[in-house]
């Protein structure tokens, strides 16, 4: 199972080696990985089927709770068999449609990285890991939404995209820490079981908070929903996998792998039904005005995904099992509706779809596929969509004394999307073809058999529901309801109330489509409101807070090393002498105290003159060999007190630093220009005050009793348990290696980026 999770990561690093290789007919070639993921993950449905869980423990970090834990059950089956069934159908569309691209191969390797961070997100039965895979589909998805980085627009859209994700997984990082500190547990399974513990905690409503908004940015949820729109600047393949069928989804994954969890109470159904509810509506109007494919299918997204917020919100049976369908039926016509798209695009050129009609007649299997998409979408039997829009109604209308509200929400919502759903796959295909198109073909097999395989699947799950009703569905709802339902899908369930909401549905959407023409005067009225939009207000605040930073910036990082310290110090100072005169009772024992000796006074007079020479000489040099005397001053002191290891670490530092700033002074001018007066006085004081702090300090820390149980226990199991004789090294390097290894890291990205700014040649332009 690890190597499946991690096989994604393992072709991404090999292709820098053999990319070259495969940027022609070869590319194709690397849709075995997703085809062999997809068949090994088809093996685990007769044992979901039968009510099994696969568990797998891979030990990573055992001492903190992190491991790779996977759990395999009808929720995280149906979600990897998306992410490799699609990814299958993606990685081959691309070899055609990216087919000599410059940068086919680094492409595959931002595609496949994502595949193996949803697959490990989709299975991580800890809550850490999950987060880790959570914030690597988010910088997979960077890379691929800002493909095209030659375009400014792509670039914003990817910024966009990642400040989004980025900033909502910060709280889902809070609020998986807070559940593993309020049950003492990192394993979603062990969590399921302390449900009424952590309801019934203070930090509930934080947590609830925190993982909300983690899913809501995630899965473009109102007002966060702007970034998924502006995604759709990347290739049709990133738009089809990612923004269909994948990512977007990972926030309601992540909803309804907590619902047994975090559910079943009055603030998750109620914020989930008011989100959902909002976003699927506020969604499916702005899919009505557009005129773009992709943007109407980006926006009919966004309301499908708020659907499945509002089912999940929901929370009864009826609405988990709508949406456990509801998923696979949207990721089947909409992936199938992109990857059409995609092909309008790559032959006709323009996305425009008041400029397309008539396809049909020169790529007449595409406008099969897309035809059956949008019937599925609209729920038009027999198609899958037709079961998902039925089980939608038979949630909302079983909700109580919200009944009638929630199925009318519901009701319009499905109507503006079947609307959309006929716009971006019918209309471009029936009526008359523009001559500009009749020299059009057909483009490759491997562009528009993928589309024709997804679109014929939602129509064999509706004529054959029986087919994915025990081993999948079911599963599926078991998963989320933590108990076992007894349901069989059907396509017909005889004359009622459901079938007439579907029947109004389907005559209000097709009224809607003949009647409203999609035009650009249409799509200027939805415009007019954009100044008071989520997206206009959040970016105007962004600009707000980037002057605030841009001043506070230039006041405090103002390019003068000197104004830096001075402020370090003050603070430090200030802080210092707060916690020393409120916080400790001064007092310093000089009986305890050792007489100075000869030779301390001899070195603390060398270090008093040195002191003197490196405040007051004008040559750089002069003051260089004074600090450095001073440093080897202080080497003598821990010599004195039997600290030889601490001396040489001292003599090396110093003896380094000395020869780097002789280096690095050696061209500059020979004589320093004195300070002012002012200045001076300045220094000196704040230089007296901190040194005056830190010298009580010490005394004060002299006068603790001395605990030696840590230091005896390093003492006692340096060589036993590290097998080193230095004791120092040996909490250097085993009991505090992981401090030892972030400052390891920290000078390492230091010398990076002091390494790539010697080597940087700006363009003429770029220096002015």
């Amino acid at each position: 199972m690890l190597l499946s999770v991690l096989s994604g990561f393992l072709l991404a690093a090999c292709l820098p080696v053999i990319g070259k290789q495969i940027k022609g007919n070869l590319s194709i070639l690397l849709s075995a990985l997703p085809v062999i993921l997809f068949i090994y993950f088809l093996s685990f449905i007769p044992g979901v089927a039968n009510g099994e869980t696969y568990h797998f423990t891979y030990n990573w970090v055992p001492q903190l709770g992190i491991n790779f834990d996977f759990h395999l059950d009808g929720l995280s089956l149906l979600f990897t068999l998306l992410i490799t069934g699609i990814g299958s159908l993606v990685f081959i569309y691309t070899s055609a449609y990216l087919k000599g691209h410059v940068y086919l191969d680094r492409f595959y390797g931002y595609l496949a990285m994502f595949m193996s961070s949803m697959l490990g997100l989709v299975l991580s039965d800890n809550i850490i890991t999950l987060f880790i895979f959570w914030e690597l589909t988010s910088i997979s998805s960077f890379f691929l939404i800002g493909f095209n980085n030659d375009s400014e627009a792509s670039r914003k859209s990817s910024l966009l995209a990642l400040g989004i994700t980025g900033f909502g997984g910060l709280f889902l990082l809070a609020g998986m820490i807070l559940l593993g500190y309020v049950t003492g547990s990192y394993s979603i399974v062990e969590l399921m079981g302390q449900t009424e513990l952590i309801h019934n905690h203070p930090y509930f409503v934080l947590i609830l908070f925190l993982v909300f908004m983690g899913a809501f940015t995630k899965s473009a949820q109102f007002p966060f929903h702007f970034w998924l729109p502006g995604a759709m600047k990347a290739p049709t393949p990133v738009s089809t996998y990612l923004h269909s069928a994948t990512m977007v989804k990972a926030g309601i994954y992540l909803l309804a792998r907590f619902t047994p969890v975090l559910g079943n109470h009055e603030y998750w159904n109620t914020t989930l039904i008011i989100i959902g509810g909002v976003t699927m509506l506020y969604a499916a109007i702005h899919a009505v005005f557009r005129l773009d494919l992709k943007g109407i299918l980006a926006y009919s997204t966004i309301s499908a995904l708020g659907v499945l917020v509002f089912l999940i919100g929901l929370g009864t049976d009826d609405a988990l099992l709508a949406a456990s369908v509801f998923i696979l039926v949207h990721a089947l016509y909409k992936a199938t509706l992109f990857l059409v798209t995609g092909i309008i695009d790559h032959e006709t050129g323009t996305r425009d779809v008041s400029q397309l009609s008539g396809l049909n007649k020169v790529m007449l299997p595409v406008g099969i596929a897309a035809i059956l998409a949008a019937i599925s979408n609209a729920g038009i039997p027999p198609s899958f969509g037709f079961l998902g829009k039925d089980l939608i109604y038979e949630a909302t209308l079983h909700y109580g004394d919200w009944a009638i509200v929630l199925t009318v929400a519901a009701v319009l919502t499905n109507i503006c999307l079947l609307f959309a759903g006929f716009l971006a796959g019918i209309k471009p295909f029936l009526g008359k073809l523009p001559q500009k198109y009749e020299k059009l073909h057909l483009p490759s097999p491997l562009m528009y058999v993928p589309p024709m395989i997804l679109a014929g699947l939602g129509i064999v799950f509706g004529v054959l529901p029986m087919i994915i009703d025990s081993p999948l569905i079911k599963p599926v709802a078991a998963a989320i309801l933590n108990t076992s339902p007894d349901f069989h899908l059907a396509l017909w369930h005889g004359w009622s109330v459901v079938l007439l909401l579907s029947t109004i549905t389907i005559g209000g959407g097709l009224g809607l489509y003949f009647i409203l023409k999609p035009s650009e005067g249409l799509l200027a009225k939805a415009t007019r409101f954009e100044p008071i939009s989520p997206m206009s207000i959040i970016l105007r605040c962004t600009r707000i807070f980037e002057s605030t930073a841009k001043g506070v910036t230039n006041v405090l990082q103002n390019g003068y090393l000197r104004y830096y310290v001075i402020s370090i110090l003050t603070f430090l100072s200030v802080l210092l002498a707060y916690k020393i005169f409120k916080g400790i009772d001064l007092y310093v024992n000089f009986g305890k105290l050792t007489e100075i000796t000869l030779y301390e006074a001899i070195v603390l007079a060398i270090m008093a003159v040195s002191i003197v020479f490196t405040v007051f000489t004008r040559s750089r040099l002069v003051a260089v060999a004074a600090m450095g005397i001073i440093g080897y001053s202080i080497c003598l002191i821990f010599l004195f007190y039997s600290a030889p290891d601490l001396a040489m670490t001292q003599f090396s530092i110093d003896t380094l630093t000395v020869i780097l700033f002789v280096l690095v002074l050696y061209n500059l001018p020979k004589y320093l220009k004195l300070s002012d007066t002012g200045s001076r006085v300045r220094d000196g004081m704040l230089a007296l005050i901190f040194g005056g702090l830190i010298s009580l300090l010490t005394l004060e820390v002299l006068n603790e009793p001395l605990e030696r149980e840590i230091s005896a226990y390093y003492a006692e199991n340096a060589y036993t348990l590290a097998k080193g004789k230095n004791v120092v090294n040996v909490i250097l390097v085993d009991f505090r290696g992981a401090d030892t290894m972030v400052e390891i890291i920290v000078l390492s990205i230091a010398a990076i980026g002091v390494f790539s700014l010697l080597k940087l040649r700006l363009k003429s332009i770029e220096k002015e």
